[in-house]
């Protein structure tokens, strides 16, 4: 999709919580937006974790967030996963705002999961070393 002469990644409602669907539009798209629908969360914390959830995917892909809600909590995100600007919740405002589109690839859109996985193997290899190694010294 394209925005203003620039690639953009949307995500739809829940899709930004999964860093990998979002992780698929870069490093082309230079600016993600997400569009939910928060109505069903009520007046609980959901909508403010959901937004936490947010800023994550903008300081993993080092893109700015256009995030908007029907009665959730709107808001412009940056590159840093920092908050710009934010709606009220529960009542209808626009929110305006400067961003500005980057290119290039983080370590996270890069390589994804892979240095996490290959860190836990890594670990729980030198965990089962170290106990073959104590199960050893004790008889």
């Amino acid at each position: 999709m394209m925005l203003a002469g620039q690639p953009v990644g949307v995500s739809i409602c829940y899709e930004d919580a999964f860093s990998s669907e979002v992780r698929a539009g870069l490093p082309t798209a230079t600016l993600l937006i997400n569009a939910t629908n928060n109505a069903w969360y009520g007046d609980s914390f959901a909508p403010h974790q959901h937004l936490q959830i947010s800023r994550s995917r903008g300081l993993e892909t080092g893109r700015s967030i256009l995030r908007v809600t029907t009665n959730g909590v709107s808001a412009i995100i940056d590159f840093k996963g920092n908050i710009a600007v934010q709606g009220p919740q529960f009542e209808q405002a626009v929110i305006t705002g400067e961003i500005q589109p980057r290119e290039g690839s983080t370590p996270y859109v890069r390589w994804g999961q892979w240095p996490l996985l290959l860190t836990a193997l890594l670990l729980l290899a030198v965990r089962l070393l170290y106990q073959r190694h104590q199960g050893r010294q004790s008889t």
